[in-house]
């Protein structure tokens, strides 16, 4: 079975478990942007301790990301994956023998969890995101981009479950009081996805077995859980397929969510 949980999801950190049971249990923490202690509780808040970990994925260096990646790793011996860019932009700290270097299109064997990383257009060294599956299900994690690239989508076809980023609303960013240089960063193709931008994209990668979306990463400014909700409805009509909606909290995430077809 593979299932994800995600720990808070926003500008204020972002942080996501994916776990796979088979033979033994394998879990996956994506991104550690949250504080040392608030991660703590959000772990056991999930049944889990940082023991338990196998790996922490880190998407990019951005600090909603990284936030207490090395520290908690270090604390509690944990490898952590990541890219040659990411690492480099990081200023290349001592992970003490714990760092693994991930890269585009390379799959990450973890036993009854392989990952595979692909690149994104996003203002990062060497952004990557993420398709996870046990060899049944599949789930994609794509937040953090300007733009879906013909890449990214070839890299996401068949997902089953979706954690997908929601950013804003183009209305909301236009009226906001951001400067101008912001708002032309957000909204830029290296940017982050607005709600039409995510519905476009699961709409391309709907098909009958997609039955989860997640909208994630939503601006506390410029977005409203409403809003995003809005713009994905409808997504998968045209394949005779209604995927569950949802959205993750940037204060409590989601609960397990299982991914099945």
């Amino acid at each position: 079975m593979l299932r994800f949980k995600n720990l808070g999801s926003g500008s204020t950190g972002n942080a996501t478990l994916v776990q796979a049971n088979g033979i033994r249990h394998v879990q996956v923490l994506i991104d550690c942007g949250l504080g040392l202690k608030l991660l703590s509780e959000r772990l056991q808040q999930a049944g889990l301790d940082a023991q338990s970990l196998d790996a922490i994925f880190i998407t990019h260096e951005h600090a909603d990301h990284i936030g207490c990646a090395r520290q908690f790793a270090l604390r509690h011996r944990v490898p952590v994956w990541m890219s040659r860019g990411t690492y480099a932009a990081l200023g290349k700290p001592d992970f003490d023998g714990l760092l693994r270097l991930a890269a585009d299109g390379q799959a990450i064997d973890l036993g009854e969890l392989e990952l595979t990383p692909f690149t994104v257009p996003h203002d990062a060294r060497e952004p990557l995101q993420l398709s996870c599956t046990d060899g049944q299900f599949k789930l994609g994690v794509l937040t953090d981009l300007g733009h879906a690239s013909e890449h990214v989508l070839s890299h996401l076809a068949g997902c089953h479950s979706l954690l997908l980023e929601c950013n804003h609303d183009a209305g909301l960013l236009a009226q906001s009081t951001y400067p101008a240089f912001l708002k032309n960063r957000i909204a830029g193709p290296y940017g982050h996805l607005s709600n039409e931008a995510a519905a476009q994209i699961a709409h391309a990668l709907a098909h009958p077995g997609l039955v989860q979306v997640v909208a994630a990463h939503l601006s506390v400014q410029n977005n409203r859980p409403e809003l995003a909700l809005s713009a994905l409805a409808g997504v998968g009509a045209h394949v005779q397929a209604s995927p569950q909606l949802s959205v993750a909290s940037p204060q409590s995430g989601t609960g397990w969510l299982d991914v099945k077809g």
